[in-house]
């Protein structure tokens, strides 16, 4: 099934927004048209299967694009805004890319050797195509590729994730199953939709005829609380970063008052617990879905349900619908409740393997199982509890650390906003724990006292050699930590 058509199947003519935002909107009826006719132009300009870049911040002519390029049976590349023209080079030569759809806010800057379509080329094309506005597009088998979603690139060369039509109709409807979003649900998206947790939220609403509100400017934490309010936001999701800040430095935020907010998300790494905690008792009313995910999942692999965050808080929950998950050991079996093994998934959503490249899709898929490379444990429940990514895995002295386990000690301690425990290079350990913690500017406290609260709760070996303090942590694109950059 074509996965546009799908998803505008109950939602096309609808005269309601489905973009809103400080400078533009779009009703469902306006995208759909637009989508088809635009569409037809590059069905007819590129052959089916050709892969396409596009490069633009949220906004109409990103949503536009991307779901004319799907429908269209050609193969989407949504990109970083703000990418580095050597890793543009890197993947429009990965790719084999020859055009891309570029806004022009980011014309300005980049300057690539392709060819290029902008906001004045896509907008004549509707007079050209009007005749040929056709409503259904190409049937596609569901193993069709429809986007191509590189990673960070924050540890290693960036691999192109490649997720087809039947993985993101199987996706959303998982979703679906557990959040039961509404016509009447309006969300506000601060997260990227170059990004798999930003596009799941494109994908959920468009489906049900939902209303996204677009802000891309979330540190500016006043406009975000404006347009939770104005807009009478029903949903907010986010990645750790964005709760720790609203929680532990906006007191308009914490003082706040909601009322129209029905539920939060969040995923994109593991939230301390302190801090979900703290949201809850904040907003007892407003349920926060914990959940967990992977770009070679096409967005999600599980969730925790919010009446199960007392006695279950910490657990990123059980796999989402007709999604299984397991934790093993190394000899694929199953580990017994509080061992740690890897997490590996399997489902219609697993991705379709990593683009041109074999050798690490033979290593993340085996026997239609994804290895995530996380490391968890599970409960009598089967619960699953996140431990760490294999490659965050720090040897101190041959022993075996989880940078988590210390982070979550450190931001309980009264005053501090966030911090990350890294491995440092050390001439007799092999690796030292070094905590970088950002706290508040009222709060009077040591490398001394970080160490003295560690040393309360935690084996000798887990407490940080060396404590720094930053005034910021420094943020991806995406909105998560990036470690290893004093």
């Amino acid at each position: 099934m074509n996965a546009i058509d799908y998803f505008f199947q109950d939602t096309a003519g609808l005269e309601k927004d489905l973009i809103v935002s400080a400078k533009e909107r779009c009703s469902y009826k306006e995208m759909a048209t637009e989508v088809n006719k635009l569409a037809s132009w590059i069905r007819e300009t590129f052959p089916q299967g050709t892969v396409l870049l596009l490069i633009s911040p949220n906004n109409n002519f990103f949503v536009k694009i991307y779901l004319s390029i799907i429908k269209a049976g050609c193969v989407v590349v949504p990109l970083n805004s703000a990418i580095e023209p050597s890793n543009l080079d890197f993947i429009k030569e990965k790719t084999s890319a020859s055009h891309a759809f570029i806004h022009s806010s980011v014309l300005r800057r980049l300057n690539p050797e392709i060819e290029i379509s902008d906001e004045i080329k896509v907008d004549s094309v509707p007079e050209l195509y009007d005749e040929k506005n056709y409503e259904k597009g190409p049937d596609l088998e569901d193993d069709h590729l429809a986007e191509i979603i590189f990673t960070s690139g924050s540890t290693a060369v960036p691999k192109g994730v490649m997720i087809t039509h039947g993985n993101l109709v199987a996706n959303t409807n998982s979703i679906l199953g557990y959040l039961h979003l509404k016509q009447n649900d309006t969300m506000l998206v601060v997260l990227p939709f170059f990004y798999c947790y930003g596009l799941s939220l494109l994908h959920t609403h468009l489906r049900v005829g939902g209303t996204l509100v677009l802000n891309n400017s979330f540190m500016f934490l006043g406009s975000v609380l404006r347009d939770l309010k104005n807009y009478r936001c029903t949903g907010f999701a986010g990645v750790p970063s964005h709760f720790q800040i609203l929680l532990r430095k906006s007191d308009s935020f914490r003082n706040g008052h909601f009322p129209d907010l029905r539920y939060v998300t969040q995923a994109g790494g593991k939230l301390h617990k302190a801090f979900i905690a703290e949201f809850i008792e904040l907003f007892p009313e407003v349920k926060f879905f914990v959940m967990y995910g992977q770009t070679e999942a096409t967005a999600r692999l599980s969730y925790l349900p919010p009446e199960r965050l007392t006695d279950k808080l910490g657990s990123i929950g059980k796999g989402i619908p007709d999604v299984e998950l397991k934790v093993v050991d190394e000899n694929e079996h199953l580990v017994k409740p509080g061992q740690v093994g890897e997490i590996i998934a399997k489902g219609k959503n697993i991705m379709k393997g990593y683009f041109r490249d074999p050798e690490s899709t033979n290593n993340a898929i085996k026997d239609e199982w994804l290895h995530t490379g996380d490391l968890g444990t599970v409960d009598e429940d089967g619960f699953i509890f996140l431990s760490a990514r294999k490659k965050e895995m720090i040897k101190v002295g041959g022993k075996r650390v989880g940078p988590k386990e210390i982070e979550e000690v450190i931001v309980g301690i009264h005053g501090v906003i966030d911090c990350t425990v890294e491995g440092v290079p050390h001439a007799v350990l092999g690796e030292a724990l070094r905590a970088v913690v950002v706290k508040t500017p009222q709060v009077d406290l040591s490398s001394e006292d970080v160490r003295a609260a560690c040393a309360e709760k935690l084996a000798s070996y887990k407490v940080p050699g060396e404590v720094v303090f930053k005034d910021n942590m420094d943020i991806s694109s995406t909105g998560k930590k990036v470690k290893g950059t004093l």
